[in-house]
């Protein structure tokens, strides 16, 4: 057998697999999507300012191209496409990405239109002075290192962090079965919450809120949220903010003005937001909108010009926030890495503790490293001090001595490293003035030596420490200095808007068509509706009336459910349209049995075939949902058949039996649902036709191809479920009032 035979073993596949994806999944979360609690960076940037800071790249000094910086980046820490460094730098620079730029670009590095960088060998960076503060304290043994992935050199595990990063900027990112959605913010705010949790140790989320006051991002824009509802999110770590583009009036002459929108919500892209909204006004979607003009330059600055000077400019920009990304939602995910490399989701309190422990750990590094280099130090200046009081001895001793170290260190009691700096010391260094130098360096050096022993003996020095150097950051970034400025604003949760459909839809008069087959339509203008409308074989006309684009169509159908369809919403053109159960949900063994436009104020009397029914008033019959909404209740094998509109005082009811009763509308009670009372009484057959009518003006019916009028009502004049008399001579042979 081989050896590399031998090497082969048998394994379960769904094991390997399973082991192997939880490698991968493992490697992601850690090495690549998600950012450290304690430096808000992932690898990719850590690695990226570091090596910056490398090639010295500081904000004092000259750029540097790009691609020297992605290079160095990829050759010896981040073993990655070029590509994928090149574009975490470029966010890092882009102002309106990042709160906090931490580089700081020369060349095109995109825009807010959504338009990418130019390549990296035509851009130029270096690090901004916010990044020089995240790293401050590298070189004083602040943070662990750790190996490259080459082991050639080292790098650090987390960036000592003088600022509270993860807050400041932000982060997102996607990992595998988890993500991080964490918003920018006020590093002066942010600032204040870790004062306070400095001094309040037992601070809760509330109360840091109120300091934090909520994200603060770099394109501005207006958090609309609740109070109540921010705290619930830092809370949970989880949540959304809802952000509106901010907006004003702009005056013109004559009466005419135009809204300007200045601060658009933060990740939308200013390009596709206005084809966005020039789609909806080409598809006539807006109609208080009559142009839209993009005249930004440095700063946006999106112009909309109304209809007409008599818009409401918020009626018009409320119809714009629920229909473009004006206004936009920020799903906040606190998914973080803490100090131990674990992913889990963090309060808003965890966070700060999180990064005040650092701070803390790392003020103890760098106490602890400050405190060996000032006890090496002064090993030295004692050691020089000796040799001035002894200076001729030691001099003697050098001239004289084989070995000349061992006999000093002898004779004064010196160390090695103070008997090797005292052999190294130049002649020049031996002048009087040079003495006094050592000893008030001596002197300084105790001092701090002192201050620093003190700090580290003391947990409450070690804080007020901290509080200084939060002090100190936020003065450097406060709200005092253009970069620090709070630039999204809060306000009020907006009252909702009535929307009259008048202000969405452009009013035009249309034909509505219903099939018997259930097919319905509009036809532009109001056509007659005795013409002779096409429908497909074996369909005909079953109602036709006229509306408007802005009216609300009613329907019943027989089981006793009323529907509700936007007149707009009805297909129109040359075709049949498009089946009614599209746009309601009315069962296949009903049928519609009553079209018309929806009047406020209006009453309609609801009847059955079998002569049952009440008076319903508007409001009951308006449906809210495609489901329909449940009128009249129905007896075995009855249906509804009727609903007709109160015009007068006086209803004429008559039958299958071709009896006739008239009586008062008063009769019939109003109900918002039921089955209603007996309208007529029959032996045989059911109701056939019922109108309403004033009682002077009589009632009406086709007779001989024209129409009479009946004004003499004793005949038929009577009560309510009664069973009538015969109808009129002349009367039509289809027990109609005007239907052949």
């Amino acid at each position: 057998m081989s050896t590399a035979e031998e090497k082969i073993k048998d394994v379960r596949l769904k094991e390997e697999l399973s082991s192997r994806y939880l490698s991968y999944a493992m490697s992601t979360i850690v090495s690549r999507s998600l950012p450290d609690v304690r430096d808000g960076l992932k690898p990719v940037h850590r690695r990226l300012l570091y090596a910056m800071r490398q090639l010295h790249l500081d904000p004092k000094t000259g750029y540097k191209k790009c691609a020297r910086v992605v290079g160095d980046v990829i050759g010896k820490y981040h073993p990655h496409g070029d590509s994928a460094v090149y574009g975490a730098m470029v966010r890092l620079a882009q102002d309106f990405s990042v709160r906090y730029p931490l580089v700081d670009g020369q060349g095109n590095f995109g825009n807010i239109d959504g338009d990418g960088a130019a390549a990296m060998r035509y851009t130029e960076a270096r690090l901004t002075e916010f990044a020089i503060a995240l790293m401050e304290g590298l070189n004083d043994d602040a943070v662990d290192f750790t190996d490259t992935y080459d082991g050639e050199d080292q790098e650090p595990v987390v960036m000592p962090s003088m600022v509270p990063n993860l807050l400041c900027n932000g982060s997102a990112g996607i990992a595998v079965g988890m993500a991080t959605m964490i918003p920018p913010h006020n590093l002066a705010e942010v600032s204040d919450a870790l004062l306070y949790l400095i001094e309040k140790p037992e601070a809760d989320d509330e109360s840091l809120v109120r300091r934090l006051k909520g994200p603060d991002f770099p394109t501005g824009g207006i958090i609309v949220d609740p109070f109540s509802s921010i705290v619930e999110t830092y809370k949970q770590g989880k949540g959304s903010f809802r952000i509106r583009a901010k907006w004003e009036k702009e005056e013109l002459s004559h009466g005419q003005y135009q809204i300007v929108v200045t601060e658009i919500p933060y990740g939308v892209i200013k390009s596709k937001l206005i084809e966005k909204i020039a789609q909806l006004l080409n598809e006539k979607k807006v109609p208080l909108l009559a142009d839209v003009r993009d005249e930004s330059a440095q700063d946006v600055r999106i112009v909309l010009e109304p209809k007409n000077r008599t818009v409401n400019p918020a009626l018009l920009m409320e119809h714009l926030f629920k229909q473009t990304e004006l206004e936009a939602k920020f799903n906040m995910n606190m998914n973080v890495l803490d100090s131990f490399g674990v992913p889990r989701v963090m309060s808003i309190s965890e966070v700060l503790r999180a990064f005040l422990k650092h701070r803390l750990d790392v003020l103890v590094r760098r106490a602890n490293h400050r405190l060996g280099k000032i006890n090496a130090r002064l090993e030295i200046l004692s050691g020089y001090l000796t040799a001035y009081l002894n200076l001729d001895e030691i001099i003697r001793i050098i001239r004289e001595e084989d070995d000349a170290k061992a006999v000093m260190m002898q004779k004064f009691q010196l160390t090695d490293n103070q008997a090797e700096a005292i052999l190294n010391m130049r002649l020049k260094s031996l002048r009087k003035l040079e003495e006094s130098e050592i000893r008030a360096e001596f002197d300084e050096l105790t001092a701090e030596k002192k201050g620093l022993e003190e700090l580290l003996a003391d947990e409450g020095k070690r804080w007020q420490a901290i509080a200084e150097e939060i002090k100190a950051m936020k003065e450097k970034f406060g709200k005092k200095t253009a970069l620090g400025r709070r630039r999204t604003e809060f306000a009020e949760v907006p009252a909702e808007i009535e929307m009259p459909i008048e202000a969405l839809v452009e009013k035009e008069p249309v034909t509505i068509i219903l099939s018997q087959k259930g097919w319905i339509r509009s036809l532009k203008g109001h056509a007659n509706l005795t013409d002779e409308f096409k429908f497909k074989e074996d369909d005909a006309l079953q109602f036709a009336i006229h509306a408007q684009t802005t009216d609300k169509i009613i329907l019943l159908d027989t089981s006793g459910k009323f529907y509700t369809v936007q007149a707009s919403d009805i297909p129109s053109g040359r075709g049949f349209g498009q089946p009614l159960r599209l746009m309601i949900d009315v069962a296949n063994t009903e049928n519609i049995s009553a079209m018309f436009v929806f009047e406020p104020g209006a009453k309609y009397i609801l009847a059955s075939n079998t002569g049952h029914g009440f008076v319903v008033d508007e409001n009951h019959l308006l449906a809210q949902t495609r489901q329909g909404r449940k009128i009249m209740n129905l007896a075995e094998g009855e249906r509804t058949s009727f609903c007709v509109k109160i015009v007068g005082d006086m209803v004429a009811i008559v039958g299958q039996n071709r009896k006739l009763l008239i009586f008062k509308v008063e009769e019939i009670p109003t109900m918002a649902r039921g089955r209603g009372v007996a309208l007529q009484k029959y032996k045989d057959g059911g109701l056939s036709d019922i109108q309403t009518f004033n009682e002077a003006d009589g009632f009406a019916y086709n007779r001989a191809g024209g129409v009479s009028v009946e004004k003499d009502l004793r005949t038929w004049f009577g009560h309510r479920a009664q069973t009538g008399k015969l109808v009129p001579f002349g009367f039509p042979k289809s027990n109609t009032f005007f239907k052949e």
